[in-house]
């Protein structure tokens, strides 16, 4: 062959090489594992103050129509059974009905020979017989029925786990004794924070007991009073960012607006349970900027990625760094679209 020759190959061979780089590059630093948009594209409006909580909304496209029924109404409706193993870290669910239904980490589920929380999203399927289900006990001094309440099932899930530090526990450390540890916290912490609630909270080891205090829900109500309506005439909405004592704590965005407005209350009343725990009434709340949670929801989403497969269907990809941690749940019906994603600060 003659070097003229010799010449034109390496040079299309370069091209190639680089072009090739750059691709692996761009996938690399992509911040999102199936290629769509991410924070980026989120516009931000408020802040919504009320007390100690601050909350801004996250605002961007439908990425899907796929309905979901949440986990909150399949029970209330009967489309749905959790059922007690005996087993602490494991339940089972099944669905009765001919739609999807959206579980997310953190949601409680009553009953049973103890409160349980969910541990990892997840999405049941129609018809789907007994699944098993991931969970941790948010009741540590409980293993029988309970009043009126059936040992066998659960009965109801109108509850999210409140605080990052319980979060963190089950999501990252996936420790059973961390989470009675952050529970006992915060119970600890609401029964300085609300008048007359330290009687109901020490008698028992149950969060969902705690938020169910009638003094605690009285507290908490002030906050839902204040922020529930902030999503009326506002139709793009597709999550939230909050901050507490004037530091960003989390976020949770979702792929359609239709989902986020359905687990609105549920999402806002955590939040609330959160910024009670955190009264301090010796600080100043200072603002925030919406500047620092769009830079905080960028920065999550610059780590590098690690999958791990919860269902043939879901899987939950999780990027860390020093300062936050975020995960993003995608769904295989959808081409691994993803469905729900969650940042949380860590520190």
């Amino acid at each position: 062959m003659k070097p003229k020759h010799l010449t034109t190959i390496a040079f299309f061979c370069l091209l190639i090489g680089l072009s090739a780089g750059l691709f692996i590059k761009t996938v690399a630093q992509s911040p999102s594992t199936t290629g769509q948009e991410g924070s980026s594209s989120y516009r931000l409006s408020g802040p919504y103050t009320h007390g100690n909580l601050t909350v801004f909304l996250v605002h961007g496209k439908d990425l899907t129509n796929k309905p979901f029924l949440t986990l909150q109404e399949a029970l209330a409706q009967k489309k749905v059974r959790v059922y007690e193993t005996k087993d602490v870290n494991e339940l089972a669910i099944r669905n009765l009905s001919n739609e999807d239904v959206y579980v997310q980490s953190g949601d409680i589920v009553r009953g049973g020979d103890q409160d349980r929380m969910i541990s990892v999203d997840f999405i049941v399927p129609p018809r789907s017989g007994r699944m098993p289900i991931a969970a941790f006990c948010v009741e540590s001094g409980r293993w029988n029925k309970r009043g009126n309440e059936e040992s066998a099932s659960f009965s109801s899930s109108e509850n999210m786990i409140a605080t990052k530090d319980l979060k963190l526990a089950a999501k990252r450390e996936k420790s059973q004794q961390a989470v009675w540890e952050n529970v006992k916290a915060a119970q600890g912490k609401l029964a300085v924070n609300v008048t007359a609630a330290a009687p109901a909270l020490n008698s028992t080891s149950s969060f969902e007991l705690s938020v169910e205090n009638a003094k605690v829900k009285e507290t908490t109500a002030a906050y839902i009073n204040a922020l529930s309506g902030i999503l009326q005439s506002k139709s793009d909405v597709i999550g939230y960012v909050f901050a507490i004592n004037g530091h960003v704590n989390s976020a949770d965005v979702y792929a359609s607006r239709a989902l986020f407005a359905k687990l609105w209350p549920k999402l806002l009343k955590a939040s609330a349970v959160e910024a009670i725990t955190e009264l301090n009434k010796e600080i100043e709340v200072k603002p925030v900027a919406s500047e620092t949670m769009h830079t905080f929801l960028a920065d999550s989403e610059k780590a590098r990625a690690e999958a791990r497969q919860v269902t043939p269907r879901v899987k939950v990809v999780t990027r860390e760094d020093d300062k936050n941690i975020f995960f993003e749940t995608q769904d295989r019906a959808t081409n691994d679209g993803w469905v729900h994603r969650n940042y949380i600060r860590k520190q």
